[in-house]
Order: structure tokens, then C-alpha cells, then sequence
């Protein structure tokens, strides 16, 4: 486990009956401080309970940097908003794995690695081959990141070819999951082409056919590309949430990066996590088959008849940076590509009228950036079931980065202890006397 002794700033002491015991405080770089309970049962025969562990941390992370209470989001030092205005995904992905941005030429290293990965063996074809038409994008590529591991077996955290070995995971989740957009529909795949961006690849896989070719190069699709780009950045990584802590559990028992990637993918699936996004487009229509009256949902969110999706969130006590950014790129969407959607409409007026209504403004429910997101992703034309999908493309890097950074301090597996609430000794019957 990493050495705590440089960050210990005090101590805390806990009375428990007759017994006193000392915890050291240790202090972030942000200022913020914890107190390390790892010999609480040790020194005083009890354990801490947390409730979805929101006040209780199991690892030191220095990867993302989340101020909530200011709208504050760095990835290793660098302000989202900065890397969003300046940097493309390729430079974020390789500062995610790496620690460092990349330099001119590490780039270009990085991306030939993302082409010279982009294809799967031919053999996982017949993979896809056995799920039915029916499943859900998400199983597919749960499944067949874990497959992965078959193809490509050695990994290693502390490989010194490691950006290459992440490359290659970033660009074939990249192909695994458009194939599975195109399972879904029935349709043939398309295959990665070396000439187009990590970005145009994905597109053209997803949407070129053989009856209407897909024209990547078109200005409106570079403009597709161009906001696909950035929304995949501010995706890449959000501290230890739900998926990312699946992660890190499956990791921590020593399994490969692929299971412990897969296992991320299902967290993430969930609609409390990943699977938010869906579910603002999902309510966005239903309020707009409704006849899009926006107050009636609104005041049947402050009677708790009704949850207003996309607004709040867990971290964050003002407005979301990445939704501000995200809004950004709705808007330059929407103006250059010309398009009228009444969802967005919709979406601007709910908006609206929740910033302007203090019953929200009192519980800090500004939008979050599932709010966006989903609609920018419809304007795309990626279908609602494949928006975790592409949640899981934005998020990789930081779920690698967070694996390999469990690796390099020392593993020590997740255990939680328990607090027994179940009966207690109960005398077993034998069957015929029951």
C-alpha cells in the first residue's frame, strides 16, 4: 500500500466504552482531510459502518481532483476546462495512462498505436455471432471485453511499453462497440480504416452501409467528430464512483485489466451511474408525448411523484463543469448543423424554469452532465441504447489509469466487513420432522 507518512498532519481520537484509541489524520493536496481508520477493530474491537461508503475512502488516488462544492474538475493537475478548449481525446487518453501530457511526437506514437489495434481477431466474429439480435449493447461488449483476455493475455501494469498496451484496449473497445451497435440492427460490420481518427473511425463503423455510404470527410460529420471529440474528454475520468470502484474491487484480487474493464462496464450499465443519460432522453419524451407541459413535471418532482433526471448530482453542490461545457457543444451543434429537434426545446425549457425555481435552487439541483449529453448524443444519431456505450469509450482511459495505479501502490484485496443483522444460532431440524 502507498506510504501515508508524509501526509499525516495529526491525530483523531475515538472513545469506545473504556477504551481510547489514536488515528492518524492524513491531508490531500487539496487541503481536504481523512482519518485513517485502517486499525480501528484492531485497537478497539469495533468497525465503522458507511452506508454506501460516501464518507469512507479505501485508496489514494491522484489521478482526478473533484471540488464539488465549487464546480471544480481537474484530470492529474489539468482544469477540464482547459484540456476540453485546447487538447484532443488522444492527448487526454495518453494523460490519463501516462501522468504526463504527451509530447508532439508521443501523440503521433499513441495514435499509430490506436490504428495499428483498431481490428479484432477474426476469430471474435463468431462471438457476436451467438448473442441474439435482442441483446443490449452493453452485455455485448461487457462480454466480449472480458474475452479480450484470451487474444491478448499478457499485461502488465508496469510494462514499460504500457501506452501501447492501453492504446490497444482503447481502440478495440472502440471497434467491439460498434460492432455491437451493428448486431443490434442486424447490419454488417464495418471494418476500422487506417486513414481516419480514432473519432471518424468510430462514426464511419457505426453508421456506413452498404446501400449509404457514410462520408466522414463531409463538413457536417467533421463537425459530428469534432464534438464527439470533446465529449469523450469530459468523460474520462470522475474519481472513485460506483464503476470505477468495480474496478479497483475486481482488480484489487489481482484479476487483468481486462476483467476488471468488464466489470466497470456493468456498473456503469446501472441507470443510478452510466445509464443516467438514457434516462433523460427517455423522460425528455415522455414529457414531450405529454404535450410537452414542462410544469406539470416539475411540480410533480417537488410532491416526489415524479424524479427530474439529469438534474443534482452526488459531488457536486453547484453547477457541474462538464455540463457547462456540455451545453457549450449542444449549442455549437445545434446553430451549425442546423437542427431543429423539439426534445432540445424541451430540454432548454426545463432548464429554464428549474434554475429559476427556488424550491430547486435551495437543494443545489443544477443540471448535471447526463443532461446533455443524451441529447447531443441524439443530434449524433447515436441510438438510446448505445449512450452507456459510449460513456464506457469516454471513461476508459480513467478506469485504466485507475487500475494500473492500484497496481503500482502495492494491492491490498477490498474486503468490507459487516454489521450481522440476520437471526442468530438456530437448531437444525431434520427433514422428516419439519
Amino acid at each position: 500500500m502507498k506510504d501515508t507518512s508524509q501526509i499525516i498532519v495529526g491525530k483523531a481520537k475515538l472513545e469506545v466504552a473504556d477504551k481510547t484509541a489514536e488515528f492518524p489524520i492524513l491531508q490531500g493536496t487539496d487541503g481536504k482531510m481523512g482519518i485513517d481508520i485502517a486499525n480501528l477493530r484492531a485497537q478497539t474491537g469495533v468497525i465503522a459502518f458507511d452506508n454506501g461508503f460516501n464518507n469512507t475512502t479505501s485508496t489514494l488516488s491522484g489521478i482526478s481532483f473533484i471540488d464539488g462544492e465549487n464546480g471544480i474538475l481537474r484530470y492529474r493537475g489539468y482544469a477540464i476546462e482547459d484540456l476540453f478548449n485546447y487538447a484532443s481525446f488522444r492527448e487526454v487518453a495518453y494523460l490519463m495512462v501516462s501522468g504526463k501530457l504527451p509530447t508532439l511526437r508521443e501523440v503521433k506514437q499513441f495514435s499509430v498505436y490506436l490504428t495499428e489495434h483498431s481490428m479484432i481477431d477474426e476469430d471474435m466474429h463468431h462471438f457476436f455471432a451467438g448473442f441474439p439480435r435482442t441483446a443490449h449493447p452493453m452485455a455485448i461488449l461487457a462480454a466480449m471485453v472480458t474475452s479480450l483476455s484470451s487474444f491478448y493475455p499478457e499485461i502488465t501494469h508496469d510494462d514499460s511499453n504500457f501506452d501501447e498496451i492501453a492504446a490497444r484496449l482503447i481502440s478495440k473497445v472502440r471497434t467491439i462497440a460498434a460492432y455491437s451497435y451493428k448486431k443490434s440492427r442486424g447490419y454488417p460490420v464495418v471494418y476500422p480504416q487506417a486513414k481516419l481518427s480514432y473519432v471518424e473511425n468510430f462514426l464511419n463503423m457505426m453508421f456506413d452501409t452498404p446501400n449509404s455510404p457514410y462520408d466522414i470527410k463531409s463538413e457536417e460529420h467533421q463537425i459530428h467528430a469534432k464534438i464527439l471529440d470533446k465529449i469523450l474528454i469530459l468523460h474520462a475520468d470522475h474519481g472513485q464512483n460506483c464503476s470505477t470502484t468495480a474496478v479497483k474491487l475486481v482488480g484489487s484480487a489481482r484479476a487483468n485489466l481486462y476483467a476488471a474493464v468488464s466489470a466497470g462496464i456493468c456498473a456503469l450499465w446501472g441507470p443510478l451511474h452510466g445509464g443516467a443519460n438514457q434516462a433523460v432522453i427517455e423522460m425528455l419524451e415522455n414529457i414531450k408525448k405529454d404535450g410537452a407541459n414542462v410544469n406539470k413535471y416539475i411540480e410533480d418532482a417537488k410532491t416526489k411523484n415524479f424524479r427530474l433526471m439529469g438534474f443534482g448530482h452526488a459531488l457536486y453542490k453547484s453547477y457541474d463543469p462538464r455540463a457547462a461545457l456540455a451545453k457549450e457543444l449542444l449549442d455549437e451543434l445545434t446553430q451549425k448543423c442546423k437542427i431543429n429537434e423539439p426534445l432540445f426545446e424541451i430540454a432548454q425549457d426545463l432548464e429554464r424554469r428549474v434554475l429559476a425555481d427556488d424550491y430547486f435552487i435551495e437543494r443545489k439541483l443544477y443540471p448535471n452532465i447526463d443532461f446533455y449529453t443524451g441529447i447531443i448524443y441524439k443530434a449524433l444519431g447515436i441510438p438510446t441504447n448505445m449512450l452507456t456505450v459510449m460513456f464506457v469509450l469516454g471513461r476508459l482511459p480513467g478506469w485504466i489509469a485507475q487500475w494500473r495505479e492500484l497496481m503500482g501502490n502495492g494491492i491490498k484485496i477490498f474486503r468490507p466487513r459487516q454489521i450481522y443483522t440476520g437471526p442468530g444460532a438456530i437448531e437444525y431440524v431434520q427433514l422428516e420432522d419439519r
